[in-house]
């Protein structure tokens, strides 16, 4: 009898020890499946020649997201130029900033998106990466192909632009623009599968390369679409809370909540004055007292059109072709832009009507 509390003393503190022994090691093993699902990377299946990256390649294409390669800032992250090994790539990595609320439904909202997206107007995405850093702080960036003459919105404001650029767009630049957008958001709203709404066009979401031609990028906000009983495409997530850029937000978002591509063609309206008067929506001293952007080119249109035109555009020495050019933009953008949703052009034939406005001026 002796014996067992003996036993019993030696046994106890021994199981006690393997017991142990035997958690930490499953805690240590469910710790490392975490970490190494954490760090795997997610690659899209949108250009199999790339390789993965990781947190460490990015690190180094960067310099360490060092602030004289940053060449963009948003309301998710920031944008970094860098040189992607093995093939010394130029790249633009965006690395969200996960701390702002959103971030995340932002990083998987694009990498829906652009995982189906495919034209040759749209910025084209390379990889992702999504793992932990080196501090373990959950880490997401995408890889896109860089393009280098930057935004339209440094074009149309030079100012914005440290390199202070002295150069002007041309109205034929500007009308390709207007075409290369217009057949991006056609493609997005009738040829993808489920249609997308992009919910942010703007001039600092359009990039352009070094043939100036334009892409659309920037697929944060954007919303797969479902066909509704009046042939409208809707957001299929119902209501949501409003989220975009003031002066390119549909007013209809304000009273119902609900997301659909006639927002992008609102957006697209105003991109269209914009682009003709290079005013800013938002800068502008005379957008006050009820008067909008909108409402000021209509006031005007189409008599005193030229009134309102970009005075460092410049323009062909045909002024009649030139004027007649300038109307049928500004009679775009001025009804895409219509404060009813049943008044707007739909996207397809904007896309049509552009072409035909672009061809007349170039005389083919």
């Amino acid at each position: 009898m002796r014996k067992c509390p003996l036993l019993l003393k030696i046994v106890t503190p021994i199981a006690g020890a393997v017991l142990c022994m035997i958690l930490l090691f499953s805690f240590f093993i469910l710790l490392w499946k975490r970490k190494s699902k954490n760090n795997a990377p997610i690659v899209h299946p949108l250009e199999d020649q790339f390789p993965r990256v990781s947190y460490t390649d990015l690190i180094r294409a960067t310099d360490g997201f060092s602030s004289t390669n940053l060449i963009g800032r948003g309301g998710y992250g920031s944008v970094y130029k860098g040189i992607l090994s093995p093939h010394q790539t130029i790249v633009a990595v965006k690395v969200f900033n996960l701390q702002n609320q959103g971030a995340s439904k932002s990083f998987l909202a694009e990498c829906e998106v652009l995982r189906s997206a495919r034209h040759r107007n749209l910025v084209k995405v390379m990889t992702s990466c999504s793992m932990v850093d080196f501090r373990g702080h959950d880490f997401k960036a995408l890889v896109f192909e860089f393009i280098p003459n930057g935004s339209l919105e440094k074009w149309l404001r030079p100012e914005l632009d440290g390199h202070h650029r002295t150069e002007s767009l041309n109205l034929l630049q500007r009308l390709n623009i207007a075409v290369d957008v217009a057949d991006a958001t056609d493609y997005l709203h009738n040829n993808c599968q489920p249609s997308i709404a992009h919910c942010d066009l703007k001039p600092s979401n359009i990039l352009i390369d070094n043939e100036m031609v334009a892409h659309v990028g920037d697929f944060g906000l954007a919303r797969f679409m479902s066909k509704a009983s009046t042939n409208s495409l809707v957001d299929n997530s119902g209501s949501i809370r409003i989220k975009g850029t003031l002066g390119y937000i549909a007013p209809e978002y304000g009273a119902s909540g609900q997301v659909s591509t006639f927002g992008d063609i609102y957006s697209y309206g105003i991109l269209l004055l914009e682009m003709l008067t290079r005013k800013s929506l938002l800068n502008d001293d005379m957008f006050k007292d009820g008067l909008s952007f909108r409402k000021f080119v209509e006031i005007i249109f189409p008599e005193r059109v030229m009134a309102i035109v970009d005075p460092l555009m410049p323009l062909a020495e045909d002024e009649s072709k030139t004027h007649e050019c300038l109307i049928s933009i500004a009679r775009i953008g001025l009804s895409c832009s219509n404060g009813l949703v049943r008044e707007r052009l739909n996207i397809s034939d904007v896309a049509k009507t552009m072409h035909v406005i672009r061809d007349a001026y170039l005389g083919t």
